[in-house]
């Protein structure tokens, strides 16, 4: 991509499960991200076209891409760096103010998502020469189900005592869920982890990969369970709820029926994020609580909807 410059440093950051992330400053001070998969089976799928077009298509702040292919059998992405700080180490830290803003800039980025890429059917988005489009469409109520029941298949043994009263959550809700329910992208791994701040404000959303087609409360509740709860309890948690769906507001409606189908949407979202993609409990807060409390946090969430 650059070949009259030299590259004088790489940070290699311990993040990410599926695929590895350098950070690379080049001789001129420019910096940019190159990510790839660490073997050559599996590329990035519809990452690099999603995150275009979000560009595109939307006013969503995102990474510009600089370039996506394949060498030596390994697909990869390279994007300009954003400078700031990832939300989830800032998120506790900003000012009461700040805090709320940004809230409500995820929350608008998120209903501007919604708006702009809709969805036929509910499953997994690919990109078919240069579109998006969902491979193996599932009807959503029956795509809803099956997520929500993967999730509690994964539930480890602290939590998994909670799979009966799930079941007969999912059993009483889901026929109150119309079959035409509207679908739109599930930017799965939207959280204040793959957010960018500067001087207060939202700079940048970042990872598009792996994303899927849903009924948009549950991307909703999920984004909502893993920026507001995840980090401030009582009634900051409820501001900060607030103002996540007053920014939604601004770029869509509220998904139909979202407040009577809430129980449902977030008790899909809590097992869909209470275990990471190695089987580990996922760990709220920052600095993270420990494993014990962080099957105690998820817990008592799902019994408050049981």
């Amino acid at each position: 991509m650059f070949p009259d410059r030299e590259v004088v440093a790489v940070d290699q950051p311990a993040t990410g499960s599926s695929k590895r992330t350098a950070l690379v400053t080049l001789d001129d001070g420019r910096e940019v991200v190159v990510q790839w998969r660490p073997t050559a089976e599996g590329g990035l799928g519809a990452e690099p076209l999603l995150a275009r077009l979000v560009a595109e298509r939307t006013a969503v702040p995102v990474a510009p891409v600089l370039a996506s292919g394949t060498r030596e059998g390994r697909a990869y992405l390279v994007t300009e760096r954003i400078a700031g700080r990832d939300l989830h180490t800032a998120i506790t830290g900003l000012a009461p103010a700040a805090a709320t803003r940004v809230v409500r800039s995820l929350g608008r980025s998120l209903g501007r998502l919604h708006a702009a890429f809709p969805f036929e059917a509910a499953g997994r988005v690919v990109d078919r020469d240069g579109r998006l489009a969902v491979a193996d469409s599932t009807d959503p109520r029956a795509w809803l189900r099956w997520y929500a029941e993967r999730g509690v298949e994964r539930l480890p043994p602290g939590l998994a005592d909670l799979g009966p009263g799930l079941a007969r959550l999912l059993d009483a809700r889901l026929p109150e869920m119309p079959a035409d329910t509207p679908v739109a992208l599930f930017p799965w791994d939207l959280r204040p982890g793959n957010a960018i701040v500067s001087e207060g404000r939202l700079a940048a959303l970042l990872d598009w990969g792996d994303p899927l087609a849903a009924p948009p409360g549950l991307s909703l509740a999920k984004t909502d369970y893993l920026t507001t709860d995840w980090y401030f309890e009582g009634g900051r948690a409820e501001q900060l709820r607030a103002a996540l769906h007053d920014g939604y507001r601004e770029a869509a409606p509220l998904p139909p029926g979202y407040r009577e189908r809430r129980p449902l949407y977030r008790a899909a979202a809590i097992v869909g994020s209470a275990v990471d993609r190695g089987g580990a409990v996922t760990r709220p807060g920052y600095p993270m609580v420990g494993p014990e409390a962080a099957v105690a946090f998820h817990r008592e969430h799902v019994l408050t909807l049981l």
